[in-house]
């Protein structure tokens, strides 16, 4: 039997449509991300996400792609000069794939010119009225680099340079606008609304970006450096989270003040108050909540957060451990458990008060209100100066996740644990007892 010929054709035909336009200026490889924003014809579309994702090379590659047809022209743009001159940045990068080849740089203009007639433009918007410098100008590729450091405005004016000729070879590329970014930066909400609310409706694709699509980084150590941001920026960069962001200014990292140990009043009232919606991670849930546990303290107004356990494990480890805080605590702390409705969390604060807080003062607290609603004497008391931080390994965790408070991709454990504490030592009637404090040995901290 022989093989039809139609087969060969129509696999021949599928891979020049999976196959995105190259050429000789294009020294690269892309990745799957990278091809598939290459394939794109929409006139707008973003790449981007995770830092490290290879972003600059497939706008760079992008603009590349009709280098070679007459009439092609493009503009890559950053916000500012010196972003775009950095070295790695796209003039560098560039340089380096152009570096040799028979197109001709002019420093001047910071434009390839190409033996087609095509050029390749490099611009920065630093201020806003920056954009009028481009009118009159025609573009069939307007690239944006790092676009959420971007206004709105400066970016839809440059539409309006997106336009070519009606007739000769350049007449059948299609006009683009592409863009590629990270989340977070001062244009992060409009960039979200126009590509993640309005998005498709509107024509506009977005392609995901993430570290494991730039096989050229070195992913371990920079997600080792990664590891120092706070948890909203490293939703952003690491995982390229457009919806991880700040919140607002409930708990602003400058509002909190420190103070070492011996500075705090050596009598005050004292309360642990413990959130325990908490399990182990698992392969079904990789990023629990914690079981949280504020020490917090008071003393003339001013409220001193002493300590804070966090941890996550099964429910024998967790018990042994609620019971070696509070017997490194002592019987005076004052020791509460946030309550949620129902009849199972019930029996968990009786069974507790039973027997690892047996011979402590402890009470579950009946959970009224939303979280934000219970914050917001916690968050004005921060901002009024009248809540210090005893110097601890647990302040960085504490501060970062307080910044970023009721953004629903980071963890709020923490805070609300310390509103509770908050809210028992602030209420008249439910003050825990002035006690003179006796000094524990930090040895015996597990």
């Amino acid at each position: 039997m022989t093989a039809s010929p139609v087969i060969p054709d129509v696999l021949a035909e599928l891979a020049s449509l999976l196959t995105p336009r190259l050429n000789k200026y294009i020294p690269w490889t892309a990745s799957e991300t990278q091809t598939a924003f290459l394939l794109l014809d929409c006139r707008e579309a973003l790449y981007g996400g995770a830092a490290g994702g290879g972003k600059s090379v497939a706008l760079l590659t992008a603009a590349l792609q009709y280098v070679d047809v007459p009439g092609y022209h493009a503009l890559l743009l950053r916000r500012t000069f010196a972003a775009l001159s950095k070295p790695g940045a796209l003039i560098d990068l560039a340089h380096e794939w152009l570096r040799g080849t028979d197109a001709t740089w002019n420093e001047q203009r910071k434009q390839w010119s190409f033996p087609s007639g095509a050029t390749l433009s490099f611009g920065y918007l630093d201020n806003e009225g920056d954009k009028y410098q481009y009118q009159g100008a025609a573009f069939s590729f307007v690239g944006f680099d790092e676009l959420t450091q971007f206004t709105r405005t400066q970016y839809t004016y440059l539409f309006s340079r997106c336009r070519r000729r009606s007739d000769g070879e350049a007449s059948r590329i299609p006009l683009r606008v592409r863009a590629a970014s990270n989340p977070g930066g001062e244009g992060h909400a409009w960039v979200y609304e126009r590509f993640f609310v309005e998005g498709r409706n509107k024509g506009r694709v977005f392609i995901p970006a993430k570290l494991a699509d730039n096989p050229h980084l070195d992913a371990e150590s920079y997600r080792e450096m990664l590891a120092e941001l706070s948890p909203v920026e490293r939703r952003q960069l690491e995982d390229g989270d457009w919806r991880a962001v700040v919140a607002g200014d409930w708990f602003k990292a400058e509002s909190w003040e420190y103070v070492d140990a011996h500075q705090v009043p050596p009598i005050r009232r004292r309360v642990r108050y413990w959130d325990t919606a908490s399990t182990k991670p698992s392969a079904r849930n990789k990023d629990p909540d914690f079981y949280v546990g504020v020490l917090m303290s008071e003393f003339r107004g001013i409220f001193y957060v002493e300590d804070v356990e966090r941890f996550r494990l099964g429910p024998a480890e967790a018990e042994a451990r609620l019971e070696a805080v509070a017997k490194r605590d002592g019987v005076n702390v004052e020791v509460w458990m946030a309550q949620e409705p129902g009849s199972q969390s019930e029996h968990l604060v009786n069974g507790y008060a039973r027997t690892i807080f047996k011979g402590h003062s402890f009470r579950g607290d009946r959970q009224t209100g939303d979280k934000v609603h219970r914050a917001k004497p916690l968050s004005a008391a921060v901002h009024n100066r009248a809540v210090k931080l005893v110097r601890g390994a647990w302040n960085r965790d504490f501060t970062d996740e307080a910044e970023a408070f009721f953004n629903p991709t980071v963890h709020d454990d923490q805070v609300d644990a310390a509103s509770g504490a908050h809210q028992k030592l602030a209420r008249v009637g439910e003050r825990a007892p002035l006690v003179p404090i006796v000094a524990v040995p930090n040895s015996d901290r597990m």
